[in-house]
């Protein structure tokens, strides 16, 4: 398959409709990548970050990061994806604390999401806000996929909510949302999906604000995402970098004066959420909603 049949693959939804379709075009991505690329670029600031430069059929165009540390090549990943699958139907009766099976969670959800990403950085640079749109979708739809793998039924959607007035409903507010969770006709968890944080936090905090003020609840809000690097130029032509797109300061600001979320997580969790105060204790990696914290979420 060439770079030109990958592009198209990832252009269209209706190859992504399972998991199945997810794990086999990643395999089939990174056969390709394995011997038909112009060039991997290693990031200038964070060695571990790479750039996919594809040849003449990409227009020499140059991926997003890829964190190295991460992303399986495409015969780790034929190993890795019958045991991603594996332990997702069977992840209440794993080891929790087996790292090595937390890191086939990450690493496969990781190398699937980027594979799709990277393929649609073959898009015309025209169609750049296309496929970032079309990329965002698929990731959604990939979690919930996923969530769904493990027993939980969830769903994108619509949320009603009455506004009562001297305690009389008066009319509803519509809350669109990536991720709900019911149980027993009851919303126990409500969940933001994004490839990045980037200019999305703030309204992720306020959304569970409003959201538990106008129904008097505290429904759990939790945000899931990929990572938070962008590509930077540096001063050298031809050498890159990698940006940090997370704001700690909004986070952590949010955090304390408006109110904490109930779990964020992340496949490529930078540095410093796993050491700063709040950060760290707000800030988990993506293992940790299967394996452990969303069951909490839906028990009586």
């Amino acid at each position: 398959m060439n770079l030109k049949q990958l592009v198209n693959k990832a252009n269209d939804k209706s190859n992504f409709t399972d998991l199945k379709g997810y794990v086999l075009f990643c395999s089939e991505y990174l056969e390709y990548i394995s011997d038909n690329l112009q060039a991997t670029i290693i990031s200038q600031n964070e060695n571990h970050y790479r750039f996919y430069q594809y040849k003449k059929e990409g227009n020499f165009q140059i991926t997003r990061p890829i964190n190295a540390n991460l992303m399986y090549d495409a015969k780790a990943f034929a190993k890795a994806s019958k045991e991603f699958i594996r332990i997702l139907k069977s992840i209440k009766t794993i080891e929790r604390k087996d790292s090595a099976l937390r890191e086939i969670i990450n690493n496969s959800t990781y190398t699937i999401q980027q594979a799709i990403g990277s393929a649609l950085d073959g898009l015309p640079a025209g169609q750049s806000n296309t496929a970032r749109k079309l990329n965002g979708d698929l990731f959604e739809h990939f979690i919930r996929l996923l969530i769904r793998e493990i027993g939980i039924n969830c769903k994108a959607g619509t949320i009603q909510v009455p506004v009562f007035v001297e305690g009389e409903p008066q009319f509803n507010m519509s809350y669109q949302h990536d991720l709900i969770i019911e149980k027993d006709n009851e919303v126990r968890v409500i969940g933001s999906v994004k490839t990045s944080s980037k200019d999305r936090i703030d309204k992720i905090f306020i959304d569970k604000f409003l959201y538990n003020r106008l129904t008097e609840k505290t429904t759990p809000h939790i945000a899931i995402f990929l990572n938070d690097v962008q590509r930077k130029n540096t001063k050298k032509e031809n050498e890159y970098g990698i940006n940090s797109t997370f704001l700690p300061g909004h986070f952590k600001g949010y955090t304390v004066k408006l109110n904490p979320l109930d779990g964020v997580y992340y496949c490529d969790i930078r540095p410093n959420m796993k050491t700063e105060s709040i950060l760290k204790d707000h800030i988990k990696t993506f293992d940790n909603l299967l394996i452990e914290d969303i069951w909490k979420f839906i028990e009586d």
